[in-house]
């Protein structure tokens, strides 16, 4: 049978499906099983995401010697940079960057409307990006592809927009639970990363997704914790000033991590040319992965190893460290300080993946060398049993960095929890995470997801009024029927316009249809009933300043600010050359905001 005829009973498989579930049943019916679909699929592609990165991976350095530098790790990097660059560029042909950040915006600004080729397209270009060595995470690619998921399925069944909101948001969860192996911390994402509010009844279709992903991932991978973890030393209340300390610090790492990568990004996007951003993060990868290997791919291998206590030159490997046991602490020192750079040279060089994996990674080394440190400080005690154990505040440390990283405690307690086994070490978990949250909220209010949006006013957050606003459109308030007429209009010719408008307010355009002002009728009405003057004044005599001009791609947060400072009741849109596009009506933005309250809070 040729691909013609394969895919169109593919199509008529897919209608049928359709077609079936829209059949009797009512809408929460349909979004149970819609969730449930997501599920299999976002738990199928985790499989394949990561079965592709382990495989690229082997087959490029499984034969390296330990002992010994490798310059391949100079070479692969910058290879599989180009290679996702090439991908993304002549067969994507759109961005895919920043997953976690692009679903919030869908949400924000585009009524949850993902665009299909996420399905597939950011699963791709991160296997490549990863296995070659890229330094960032494939969790965010898989959240993004999951909630392209569920915006389709969504979009297939003509959901309202806040079923289509929830969807994508099943499809975030059914990521994180697959690829993870932890259904409750992807459920926890979503509320607090992506910031839904969602109500009780909403919690359901969640819960399938996870619940189905993560059972397909027990189907092919088992149902034992992604990391090994044997627990050595128990939970007591002496070692809770250590757990304190140690959420500042990772507090402290997340505010570094954040701060630096933004600092890079910036760099990356003065950067016009796509082949020199290529340049400059092929290089700078692959001279930091090949002094420090332990930044190849999303870094999960270090984790095991430092958690599981194995030899130090195991973590070592193929570095000038090797054989040289005493610098292990200087090494994941200089790993610890570097890595962001690594990062944000995948990114801005052309390649694909998230800071999910680097967070985690991060906040292992950080518990690692904090534990350290704080037994070092009490050998001179020889009674003290404020000992803290390494691989103990590595899981620590991962809950920590998570929770600044993307201001999400409860992700990083129950994630850690669900990662390793751990849930005896639920109370300390619990104080790293809050303390790092509360250390860097101290000096950045957003995650690092959500504060490219926060600038630009399209976040929606779980403040009830700033969600409404996130969620209408400028464009859709506009209203055009608004008479424009020129600065040189006779004034006969004005008051014919006038019988012919239904408005009480006239725009003055130039010839090139620029926003000179306004002419409010109540400044013509004393010579409208005297045909004398008519040949004495044109429109620019009465012309005015507008109280404000909005801009079209101004968010709601601003424009209804300027009709709170003017206290006028229309206001005009132009573009960035001052083109002028119409008028809102306060009026019609207090309706359309009450409109879609009703709708956004119906259960």
């Amino acid at each position: 049978m040729n691909v013609t005829g394969i895919r169109r009973k593919e199509i008529r498989l897919i209608n049928f499906i359709t077609e079936w579930i829209k059949g009797d049943h009512t809408e929460k019916q349909i979004v149970l099983m819609i969730s449930l679909m997501v599920g299999v699929c976002t738990g199928l592609t985790a499989f394949v995401l990561k079965s592709l990165i382990e495989e690229i991976k082997h087959l490029l350095t499984s034969e390296f010697a330990a002992e010994d530098t490798n310059l391949l790790y100079l070479v692969f990097p910058a290879v599989g940079i180009l290679l996702s660059l090439l991908f993304v560029n002549y067969i994507v042909r759109a961005d895919i960057s920043h997953g976690v950040t692009k679903i919030l915006y869908a949400m924000s600004r585009g009524r949850s409307r993902i665009k299909s080729h996420n399905r597939w397209s950011s699963i791709i270009a991160s296997a490549i990006t990863i296995g070659f060595g890229g330094s960032v995470g494939a969790e965010a690619p898989i959240v993004l592809t999951g909630a392209a998921w569920g915006s389709d399925f969504g979009k297939r069944f003509h959901l309202p927009p806040k079923t289509l909101m929830l969807l994508v948001g099943c499809g975030a969860a059914g990521a994180v639970s697959g690829v993870f192996k932890a259904p409750i911390a992807g459920l926890v994402f979503v509320l607090e990363v992506l910031m839904l509010d969602l109500s009780f009844s909403s919690l359901l279709p969640l819960m399938v997704t996870s619940i189905t992903s993560v059972c397909v991932s027990y189907a092919f991978y088992g149902t034992a914790p992604q990391f090994d973890f044997n627990l050595s030393k128990a939970f007591s209340i002496d070692i809770i000033p250590g757990c304190i300390l140690l959420g500042v610090a990772c507090g402290l790492v997340s505010l570094y991590f954040t701060r630096t990568m933004n600092w890079l990004e910036g760099i990356f996007g003065r950067i016009k040319r796509k082949r020199h951003k290529f340049l400059l993060g092929a290089i700078v990868l692959g001279v930091l992965i090949y002094f420090f290997p332990a930044m190849y791919g999303e870094g999960y291998d270090v984790i095991n190893q430092l958690i599981n206590n194995v030899p130090a030159k195991e973590i070592m490997h193929n570095t000038l460290f090797y054989g040289k046991d005493s610098n292990l602490l200087i090494y994941l020192g200089l790993v610890l300080i570097f890595k962001v750079f690594a990062t944000t040279a995948t990114n801005g060089g052309g390649g694909c993946g998230g800071v999910f994996a680097p967070s985690l990674f991060l906040g292992c080394i950080a518990g690692f060398l904090f534990a350290h440190l704080w037994d070092w400080g009490f050998r001179l005690d020889v009674g003290s049993t404020c000992y803290v154990s390494p691989k103990n505040c590595g899981l620590y440390g991962m809950a920590g960095l998570m929770s600044g990283v993307m201001h999400a405690p409860l992700t990083g307690i129950f994630l850690i929890a669900e990662l390793t086994g751990g849930y005896d070490l639920f109370v300390p978990l619990m104080i790293v995470s809050v303390i790092s949250y509360l250390t860097i909220n101290l000096f950045e209010p957003h995650s690092i997801y959500a504060m490219r949006l926060a600038r630009r006013g399209q976040l929606i957050t779980h403040n009830k009024d700033s969600a409404i606003l996130t969620l209408l459109s400028l464009e859709s308030l506009i209203e055009k029927n608004f008479k424009t007429v020129t600065p040189d209009m006779p004034l006969r010719q004005f008051i014919v316009t006038i019988s012919q408008s239904h408005r009480n307010l006239f725009p003055v355009v130039d010839a090139n249809g620029r926003l000179l002002g306004v002419v409010p009728l109540d400044a013509v009405r004393l010579y409208m009933f005297r045909p004398e003057l008519y040949h004495q004044y044109k429109v620019s005599n009465f012309m005015v300043e507008p109280p404000a001009v909005l801009m079209v791609n101004d968010p709601l947060s601003v424009v209804t600010q300027k009709f709170e400072e003017t206290k006028t009741w229309n206001l005009p849109v132009v573009d960035e050359n001052r083109q002028y596009i119409g008028f809102i009506s306060r009026s019609g933005l207090f309706n359309s905001y009450r409109e879609t309250l009703i709708k956004f809070s119906e259960e």
